[in-house]
C-alpha cells in the first residue's frame, strides 16, 4: 500500500494533528521536502509533503502560498509549531481547506526527519513488496505458458494482475483468448492500431490513452513476421512494476506462438500442394485433403485473386484473409505460388467484397482478381488474376480487376518504365538526325504511322508535298534498319512514339 497522508496521522510516535476537515488524506505522498521559501514550488515535482516551521507565512499572504502549493501537487503541509508560530493559523486552513490541501501539525518534539525517515521506510518498503509481487506474477504466468493446453491461463493471470482486461489475437488481429469475456468486444476498437504495428518489424509497441483508462498494444514474434498481438488495458496509468509484468508476458507469449512455426510451415506447403492439385483438375482428390484441414472448398462459380508483395506482406495477407473469412462464415482457400498469394473465394459471396479493401490493411501490397471461372478452369483463373496483379504493380493501382484490362488498353499492360528506355532506344537514330538537320524525321514519321501509311493525308497535315514526305520516310527507314512495311515494325514504332504514362 502507498504511504499516505494518513498513513502518517496514523503513526501515533510522530504525534501529528490534522487540521483541515475537507482535504483529503488518502493521497499517495511521493517525497518528504523541507522548505522555509515564500515559493518552494520551482523545486517540487508534484506528490510532496512539505515542511515547514512558518518562516515565510508573512500576514495577507497566506493565501497566495497555499494556492501555489495546491496547484504544484502537494498533497501535504505540515507546520512545525512552537517556533515560528505557537500555533496553526486560522486563515492558513481556511485556504487550504478552499484548495484541497491537508495541513497537519507536527509538534516540536516531533523533528522533520522523523517524518522524512517514516515516509523513506514506508517507500523503500512499498518498492519492495512492488518487485516481490512483480517477481511472483512473473514466476505464475511462467508456469502457465509452459504448462499444456492454450494460453488462456496466462491472459487470464495477467487480467486479474492488472485488475484490467487482457487479450490475445492472432496477427490478422482476431481475437484468441480474452480475460474477462466482455473484452471480446474490444478486437474491433484496436483494428487501427493492430493495422500499423503489423508493419513494423516485431517486437512492437504501442500506448493508448482513453479517458479513464491506459490501454497497452504490443505486437508478438520474432524475425520479421509479426505472429499475434496482446493487448491489456486497466483504470488510470500503468506502474511500472505492472509494464515489466506486461512485458514478461508478451515474451512468453511469442515463445508459445513461435512452438506453433513448424506447424504453420507445414500447413502452408499443405495449401501450396493442394492448390496445385486444382490447378491440375484434381478437385476430387483435393477435397478430403481440405476436409482433413477442418475446412471446406469455395462454391463454384470460383474467384481467383492474387496478391502481390513481399514475403512479409504476403505473410500479412494470409492472416487479413482469414480474419475476413471467419468474419464472413465463408469457405476460403489461400495459398502460395511461386511469387504469389492466391487466394480462392466464392465469386458473389460478401468475403469477395470485404478482400478490395487488402491492399489498406497490408499497405505496400498489390492485388488482382479474375473472372469467375468452374473449378475445371481454375488455372485459367489463377493466370488472369496473377496478370491483373502485374499489371496493376506496374502502374501502381492497388486493385486491378482482369476484365478492366481491355478497357486500359495495350499501354495498361506494359511497364512505363521499360516502355520509355525502349522508345529512346528505337528511336534513337531519328532524334540524333533531328538535332542535326532540320528536325523533321520523328514528326513525319508518327503523322504518316498514324494515317496507316497513306501519302496524300500525312502530307496535307505536315504542310508538305507526298514526294517530299517519302523522302523523310525513306531517310527514317536507312536511319532505322528496319522494314517500315512490315505491320510489326510499325505496331513497335507507334508504341515508341506513344509511351504509356509514367
Amino acid at each position: 500500500m502507498p504511504v499516505t497522508v494518513a498513513t502518517l496521522l496514523g503513526t501515533t510516535s510522530l504525534g501529528l494533528t490534522l487540521h483541515t476537515r475537507s482535504a483529503p488524506v488518502d493521497r499517495a505522498v511521493s517525497w518528504v521536502h523541507v522548505s522555509e521559501l515564500a515559493d518552494p514550488t520551482p523545486f517540487l515535482e508534484g506528490g510532496e509533503l512539505l515542511l515547514t516551521t512558518g518562516l515565510a507565512l508573512a500576514p495577507g499572504g497566506t493565501a497566495g502560498y497555499v494556492r501555489r502549493l495546491a496547484e504544484a501537487g502537494v498533497v501535504g503541509l505540515g507546520l512545525g509549531t512552537g517556533l515560528s508560530h505557537a500555533e496553526v493559523p486560522p486563515e492558513l486552513v481556511a485556504a487550504a481547506d478552499e484548495h484541497g490541501l491537508a495541513v497537519l501539525e507536527v509538534p516540536r518534539r516531533t523533528p522533520f526527519i522523523a517524518l522524512s525517515r517514516t515516509v523513506s521506510s514506508a517507500l523503500a518498503a512499498e518498492e519492495y513488496a512492488a518487485v516481490t509481487r512483480t517477481s511472483t506474477v512473473q514466476r505464475e504466468l511462467t508456469r502457465a505458458a509452459v504448462a499444456p493446453g492454450a494460453p488462456g491461463t496466462v491472459v487470464d493471470r495477467l487480467a486479474r494482475h492488472l485488475d484490467g482486461w487482457a487479450l490475445l489475437a492472432d496477427a490478422a488481429g482476431t481475437a484468441l483468448e480474452v480475460a474477462p469475456a466482455s473484452a471480446r468486444d474490444r478486437a474491433g476498437d484496436l483494428t487501427a492500431a493492430v493495422d500499423r504495428l503489423r508493419t513494423t518489424r516485431p517486437p512492437a509497441a504501442a500506448s493508448l490513452t482513453r479517458p479513464g483508462e491506459t490501454v497497452l498494444l504490443q505486437s508478438l514474434g520474432t524475425g520479421s513476421r509479426v505472429r499475434g498481438f496482446l493487448a491489456v488495458g486497466r483504470p488510470g496509468p500503468f506502474p511500472a512494476g505492472d509494464r515489466h509484468v506486461v512485458n514478461a508476458a508478451a515474451l512468453l507469449l511469442t515463445l508459445r506462438l513461435e512452438q506453433s512455426r513448424a506447424l504453420t510451415s507445414g500447413t502452408a506447403a499443405l495449401r501450396a500442394a493442394i492448390l496445385r492439385l486444382l490447378l491440375a483438375g484434381q478437385t476430387a482428390a483435393a477435397g478430403p485433403v481440405v476436409e482433413a484441414l477442418g475446412e471446406r472448398l469455395p462454391a463454384e462459380p470460383v474467384l481467383a485473386l492474387a496478391v502481390l508483395g513481399s514475403a512479409e506482406q504476403r505473410a500479412a495477407a494470409v492472416d487479413v484473409v482469414a480474419d475476413a473469412a471467419a468474419s464472413a462464415s465463408e469457405p476460403v482457400l489461400s495459398a502460395e505460388l511461386d511469387d504469389a498469394l492466391v487466394v480462392l473465394v466464392t465469386a458473389g459471396g460478401p468475403l469477395a467484397r470485404r478482400l478490395d479493401v487488402l491492399p489498406e490493411r497490408v499497405p505496400g501490397a498489390v492485388l488482382g482478381t479474375a473472372s469467375p471461372v468452374p473449378w475445371d478452369r481454375l488455372a485459367d483463373g489463377v493466370r488472369q488474376a496473377r496478370q491483373a496483379a502485374g499489371s496493376g504493380r506496374a502502374a501502381g493501382r492497388p486493385v486491378t480487376a482482369f476484365p478492366d484490362l481491355a478497357g486500359r488498353g495495350l499501354s495498361g499492360l506494359l511497364d512505363p518504365a521499360a516502355t520509355a528506355a525502349f522508345a529512346e532506344a528505337a528511336l534513337a537514330p531519328l532524334v540524333a538526325a533531328d538535332r542535326a538537320g532540320p528536325g523533321d524525321l520523328v514528326e513525319s514519321l508518327r503523322v504518316w504511322l498514324a494515317a496507316h501509311g497513306q501519302w496524300e493525308p500525312a502530307a496535307a497535315r505536315l504542310g508538305v508535298h507526298r514526294h517530299t514526305l517519302r523522302k523523310r520516310i525513306r531517310r527514317a527507314e536507312e536511319l532505322l534498319g528496319r522494314d517500315l512495311d512490315s505491320p510489326g515494325v510499325r505496331a513497335e514504332l507507334w508504341l515508341a512514339l506513344h509511351p504509356p504514362p509514367g
